[in-house]
């Protein structure tokens, strides 16, 4: 990447649920759930010491159902509904966000995916360098010149070389690949029989699933032949459920993101208020702390 300004933009959902299940339960005064709200905070402060100190901004998912779930009822359908000691930590998250002074950004109907993918085109066209921080596989469709991935947690960093490593195709094929073999994470169906492997050596050889399906003569297998045909719709719509969308109407004003002092009276408010004893100091005194004992982060 070049000397650019950088934006980061923070997959919120993906970090709440984190912080959620790698941390051992937490309750504040009164027996309030905090340890989302704590790992959340403390992942948070990592990347703005460490990482995103010129601008940044965290996306969240939104309840309800989205444009996918209209397009595919099952779609998500296997997981679980969100727990209630996590969902009643969400405000106090949404309130470490604006205490940061970061511009928190949820839209209805729309999901985080689909933010991230719209404002770093946006973004990337505006003359800034941009990192999308998650681990989410789906996202790598977004990488370019100006668009990296950053998973955190791993400090792993993933450019277009070790897209096409890791699926055998440039970045814009990737949701040609995720249509072919699916994902059980989404509950994305795929074409039945077609796995990881057989996915990318496909897309790699067609270039796309709409001309593999025109060309099926030149598929030697029979019977993946076979499983291409009559599947054909579904893995049409698999690769539609896999896109990300980056035209979704959402303006991006660099000045928005643009890193701002935090709020600390209201920061160390919500801190008191949750018992967060260590996060207070480091807050106060400009330090970062180590997690609690058991945390995997």
């Amino acid at each position: 990447m070049s000397g650019r300004p950088r934006l980061f933009l923070v997959d919120g959902s993906s970090y709440v649920f984190r912080a959620y299940y790698a941390l051992p339960p937490l309750t504040g005064p009164g027996g309030h759930p905090t340890h989302a709200t704590y790992g959340f905070t403390a992942m948070l402060l990592r990347l703005l010491r460490e990482q995103a100190r010129e601008y940044a901004g965290v996306v969240f998912d939104t309840e309800g159902p989205t444009e996918r779930h209209r397009a595919f009822e099952a779609y998500k359908a296997q997981r679980p509904p969100m727990p209630e000691a996590l969902a009643v930590q969400l405000p106090d998250i949404r309130q470490v966000v604006t205490g940061f002074r970061l511009p928190l950004l949820a839209e209805s109907g729309q999901e985080a995916d689909d933010l991230l993918g719209s404002l770093a085109v946006q973004a990337a066209d505006a003359g800034f360098d941009v990192v999308l921080v998650t681990g989410d596989k789906d996202m790598c469709q977004v990488v370019g010149a100006h668009v990296r991935l950053y998973d955190s947690m791993r400090d792993r960093w993933t450019s277009e070389a070790e897209v096409r490593e890791r699926f055998g195709v440039p970045p814009a094929a990737v949701p040609e690949v995720m249509g072919l073999m699916g994902d059980s994470v989404d509950n994305i169906p795929g074409v039945p029989g077609v796995g990881e492997k057989t996915a990318k050596q496909l897309i790699a050889e067609f270039g796309s699933i709409e001309n593999l399906l025109s060309h099926l003569e030149g598929v030697k297998r029979p019977r993946l032949r076979e499983a291409l045909a009559a599947h054909a719709e579904q893995a049409r719509l698999s690769r539609a459920l896999a896109t990300i969308r980056t035209d979704l109407p959402i303006p991006f004003t660099p000045e928005a993101f643009r890193r701002q002092p935090p709020d600390l009276a209201g920061l160390g408010d919500l801190f008191r208020a949750l018992g967060f004893t260590r996060l207070l100091e480091a807050i106060s005194q400009g330090e970062f702390p180590g997690l609690p004992a058991g945390a995997a982060l």
